[in-house]
């Protein structure tokens, strides 16, 4: 699989594509609504990326961009398989994958510079202190990120950190936990719980992660998220992520689609299993009205981005 996430513009999020799939995405486009990809590094950094918008009867417009706006290139290309090679060579970080195209820079303009916000010490202290938690938990993406920067200060008369200061802020702090977990070896904790959460799914059980702000708002909306043959669910919420990153463990919340409490018993059961299955530990008292917590847990989720 390749390292990679692509984005549609008609909202499709792919994550670890193979070569066959990035291929057969970048033939697929051309039509209304569906005319370009966006490729960026599993973990994202920031201007660092690939992308190429096509109409149906036309050329191919494949552009990347190497760490700076000042670093943006683009080449008018003829067929899909060209497009293919290069964004393949490109994800797959080869040596010379920009060779036999006639890229040319791009002007971006000048590129502006963008002071600290102007925030005092305990603000800044409380804003970075969030994000970094945020960071911990591994979920967000650099957008989100930056939105959670901007806003997490903002009162009715007060709004102290700009988008580009959100920005700027989310990056370095996304770099500098990028720089942490590239020293992590082997299988995390959170990917075996993924790795369980996937073998619940393929077994009809509806698994999320992440999965809304809160219990109640959970509860009310893990019905919707499975199919029809799903027979329960498991998930947990981000404040139960936010426990898990500060090392808490982590609760999760599970139940049967019919209500009963022999139903919730059984999928409590299979979710302990699936657990054990790849290794976790796993605490629950066999109540089927109570919570399952997985600890203790070394919680370094892998950002995407």
């Amino acid at each position: 699989m390749l390292a990679i996430v692509v984005k549609t513009e008609n909202w499709e999020r792919h994550v670890r594509v193979s070569a066959e799939d990035l291929a057969g995405l970048v033939r697929r486009i051309g039509g209304d609504g569906d005319r370009f990809l966006v490729v960026q590094r599993v973990p994202d950094l920031p201007d660092v990326f690939a992308q190429v918008w096509h109409k149906a009867g036309g050329q191919y417009t494949l552009e990347y961009r190497d760490g700076a706006a000042d670093r943006h290139f683009e080449v008018m290309v003829d067929s899909p398989g060209a497009v293919i090679a290069a964004m393949t060579g490109w994800a797959r970080r080869e040596s010379g994958w920009d060779a036999g195209l006639a890229w040319s820079l791009m002007d971006m303009g000048p590129v502006r510079e963008v002071p600290p916000p102007a925030l005092d010490e305990g603000e800044r202290e409380e804003l970075e202190a969030r994000v970094r938690e945020v960071l911990a938990g591994g979920y967000t993406t650099r957008a989100e990120l930056a939105e959670l920067a901007e806003e997490y200060l903002v009162t009715a008369d007060r709004r102290p950190v700009s988008r580009e200061q959100a920005q700027v802020l989310a990056d370095r702090m996304w770099l500098e936990r990028v720089a942490v977990q590239a020293d992590w070896q082997g299988e995390t904790d959170p990917e075996r719980l993924t790795r369980a959460f996937t073998a619940l799914a393929e077994a009809g059980i509806t698994a999320r992660e992440n999965f809304t702000c809160c219990r109640s708002c959970g509860e009310s909306e893990i019905g919707g998220e499975g199919g029809p043959e799903a027979r329960g669910f498991v998930y947990f919420h981000t404040q139960c992520t936010d426990a898990a990153a500060v090392g808490h463990g982590l609760t999760l919340l599970f139940g049967g689609f019919d209500g009963s409490s022999e139903t919730t018993a059984a999928i409590g059961h299979e979710v302990v299993a699936a657990l054990e299955a790849v290794g976790l530990p796993v605490e629950w008292d066999h109540d089927p009205g109570r919570a399952i917590t997985v600890t203790p847990l070394d919680w370094r989720r892998r950002l995407v981005g």
